[in-house]
């Protein structure tokens, strides 16, 4: 072993170096000195780092230690097992050993510093810190700009005929507050105490619709009927803010108008079969019927 370790122009230091065999395992390696080694699974590993550090047949020099070993078993010497053993070149280094153990211990405080924060309760400057800040904050909601109140509509609700029209007003009850013809420049005024109060017309482009003198887009097209348009202040203005589409039905303008009552299906059926009201209105002047 020696003499193939000088051949190929090796120290003892390295080939320790090489295999990352300690340097006094190979020393008794060379000398026979098997009784230094430190078990019997790291002789044979030892022996086949060293043939191929310096060229040798490991097989070779495996086989050779048997036969030596063997004979020492004969004169007393323990007796040594050939185990294919690890490479130690392939040995992790002690200092990654190190490093792993340094971040489980650091995993470990870290944990049990988060455990005792955790079970640790509050103490009173902390309290009084927390209760602090809540009081603040409730004084900065209190202090707050409020946001700006829309007012309420007022004023009353004025119905203007354009051109002679034959109109229906009622609650959502059913209740009837007028019906009749208003003749050119008639106007209706809408009682205060109307509850959700509706129209039916068959001329809603004759009307012309005021709230406290503000004008109001027309309750639906030319010459079509409508019926369960909401006419309150409140909807009414609604209607002023977000007006019909031109070619909106009369049913689809009195949605757009307005939330329509739970009641809208009666009040429907007291349009269309009235107790107190013709079922045609006499015509007027170039006016054809209206139903």
């Amino acid at each position: 072993m020696r003499a193939a370790r000088e051949a190929a122009g090796l120290t003892l230091k390295d080939v320790a170096d090489t295999t990352r065999v300690p340097l006094r395992h190979l020393a008794a390696l060379e000398e026979g000195d098997y009784a230094a080694l430190p078990g019997t699974t790291y002789v044979s590993g030892f022996a086949r780092a060293y043939a191929r550090a310096v060229g040798m047949d490991d097989a070779a020099l495996v086989a050779q230690l048997r036969e030596e070993i063997g004979e020492m078993g004969g004169l007393g010497h323990s007796t040594y097992e050939f185990e294919e053993a690890v490479n130690p070149a392939r040995i992790p280094p002690r200092w990654l050993a190190w490093a792993a153990l340094l971040i489980v211990i650091a995993f470990a405080a870290g944990y049990g510093i988060w455990r005792m924060q955790l079970m640790t309760p509050p103490t009173d400057d902390q309290i009084a810190s927390q209760a602090a800040e809540t009081v603040e904050a409730g004084q900065q909601a209190t202090t707050s700009p409020a946001a700006p109140v829309v007012p309420v509509a007022t004023g009353p609700v004025v119905m203007t005929a354009a051109d002679d029209v034959w109109i229906r007003i009622y609650q959502a009850d059913g209740t009837r507050l007028y019906e009749g013809t208003l003749k050119r420049g008639d106007s209706y005024t809408l009682p205060d105490n109307a509850r959700d109060p509706m129209i039916l017309t068959g001329r809603p482009d004759a009307l012309a619709v005021t709230v406290g003198g503000q004008a109001i887009p027309p309750l639906g097209p030319a010459e079509r009927t409508i019926s369960d348009v909401p006419v309150s202040a409140a909807a009414l203005l609604e209607r002023a803010r977000q007006p019909a589409a031109p070619d909106d039905t009369g049913a689809a303008a009195g949605n757009a108008s307005g939330p329509v009552s739970a009641a809208t299906p009666a009040v429907r059926r007291a349009v269309r079969a009235p107790t107190s009201a013709p079922a045609a209105v006499p015509p007027s002047d170039g006016e054809a019927p209206t139903r």
